[in-house]
């Protein structure tokens, strides 16, 4: 680890975990970082730390700046191990006792993951707290992710330490934007999909409480990924412009297969619904991940589900999906079923069940297809597609 200076006294200490392939359930194929960061004033203060599989790392990359028993403060903007689970390490080499900033909710989560006595100093919204020639607000996120999130900002600076949000699941050398360009959006955009969905009605509340306030932001430092000292208005706007929700004339086509015919009705819905001139996905719960998936439904104005009958029932990964989408709450969907069945078919019915939980419009009873789908079958799965077609924005 290579502390890198964002502006004057104030460093990343980014921990590369170059071979997480899961985090929780997300795909995390190009890796994550854990980025904790130093404030060197006269009150030395360092906001979160990492992972605790890089908690000696994280010490080694402050004691090429300065001693890390000179540190004062610490901050936690954040209970998730990811973030704290290096704490007690970086507490012990520091001194127990100094000071451990937190949200109220902070103090009380710490004290349930770690049974030390540290010397917590709980702050509140927009409280504030001088280290010298700085002064650091707290703005309580509470919910963006955990219900003890905060930010930290640094006033004279304007660098925002965002904590969860603003971040991405990447691994790579780059550390800020300007390095990366559009490139990092994609990883941006997943991110959101997997993690801050289900806030999205919270996050535009924040960035209007956030505009209101008047709030300069130069740089914008996440916990994961790379750090946005360009255009910290990008990620801001994508943020804003994601938690909208906003339907595109896009469908996103999900589906497994026993035997193959749940797949040619899949095929040819995908095949009609570009005809229509949909923007459309098809994805193979067995090849497709379900981190994936949620980042193609997010600007998705139409779901589709297929699934064979297995057991009276939607097939296995069926489930899965559903279990993973619906925690996600997205918003703003239509809905539609299809599927091959061979003994009693229950398999549209349950789909469209799930699809009404979620609040899809659900615009067609669905389709269902004996066996192997016929000519009949897949004219009425064409005839779905279309239906779905003209549901959906013009653009």
């Amino acid at each position: 680890m290579r502390p890198i200076e964002i502006v004057k006294d104030i460093y990343c200490l980014p921990a590369i975990d170059w071979n997480i392939r899961d985090f929780h359930g997300y795909s995390t194929y190009e890796g994550t970082t854990y980025n904790a960061y130093l404030i060197i004033d006269d009150k030395i203060t360092l906001i979160d730390t990492v992972k605790s599989a890089f908690a000696d790392e994280l010490l080694d990359a402050i004691g090429q700046i300065v001693d890390p028993k000179k540190i004062d403060y610490v901050v936690s903007n954040h209970t998730e191990m990811d973030h704290s689970s290096g704490l007690p390490r970086v507490m012990h080499r520091i001194g127990e006792d100094k000071p451990l900033y937190t949200s109220k909710m902070g103090l009380k989560n710490l004290s349930k993951h770690y049974t030390q006595k540290w010397n917590y100093h709980p702050v509140d919204n927009l409280g504030e707290l001088n280290i010298g020639k700085r002064t650091l607000t707290f703005l309580e996120t509470r919910m963006i992710h955990w219900p003890d999130s905060m930010f930290t900002y640094v006033n004279e600076d304007k660098v925002l330490f965002s904590s969860d949000g603003f971040g991405q699941h990447y691994a790579g050398v780059e550390r800020f934007d300007d390095q990366m360009g559009d490139a990092i959006m994609p990883h941006a955009l997943k991110y959101f999909a997997n993690i801050l969905l289900l806030y999205a009605p919270l996050i535009l509340k924040l960035i209007d409480k956030v505009t209101e306030l008047g709030i300069p932001i130069d740089v914008i430092c996440p916990d994961h990924g790379i750090l946005w000292r360009k255009d910290p208005g990008k990620i801001i706007n994508a943020y804003v412009e994601w938690s909208r929700q906003a339907p595109r004339r896009k469908a996103v086509v999900i589906y497994d297969t026993m035997w193959h015919s749940t797949e040619k009705m899949a095929e040819v819905i995908v095949e009609t619904l570009g005809e229509e001139g949909v923007h459309v996905k098809l994805m193979k719960l067995r090849t497709s991940h379900r981190s994936d998936i949620m980042t193609e439904v997010m600007d998705a104005g139409a779901i589709m589900f297929g699934s064979p009958t297995l057991n009276n029932n939607i097939f296995p990964t069926m489930g899965d999906i559903f279990t993973y989408m619906k925690g996600l709450k997205p918003l703003n969907k239509i809905g539609a079923a299809f599927g091959s069945y061979g003994w009693s078919g229950e398999a549209v019915k349950i789909i469209n069940q799930q699809m009404e939980d979620m609040k899809f419009n659900v615009i067609d009873p669905g389709v269902r297809s004996h066996y192997i789908p016929d000519d009949d079958g897949l004219a009425a799965c064409r005839e779905l597609a279309k239906k779905v077609a003209q549901a959906l924005p013009a653009k």
